[in-house]
């Protein structure tokens, strides 16, 4: 049984391995509980990590709102 590394199992993941190396995943997943396990563990870091990157980044339009309103309340004070 080939041995897998981290990044075997993020392009994987994430799709991006080749489909020789996707096969063989594969097959493995369905032999090796250990390496379920550790897919499993990694499957729910990466989403863990989606999670906190939506959190702490807002949408381009809050921020050009906010910057609008930054400047509009600035004239509006120095007027």
């Amino acid at each position: 049984m080939p041995l897998f590394t981290p990044e075997d199992l993020l392009r994987y993941l994430y799709k991006e391995s080749s489909p020789e190396l996707t096969a063989a995943i594969q097959v493995a997943l369905t032999e090796n509980w250990t390496l379920r396990e550790e897919m499993e563990e990694l499957q729910s870091s990466v989403i863990q990590l989606d999670i906190e990157k939506q959190v702490v980044a807002p949408r381009m339009e809050v921020i050009q709102r906010v910057l609008q309103y930054a400047r509009d309340t600035a004239i509006e004070t120095t007027s």
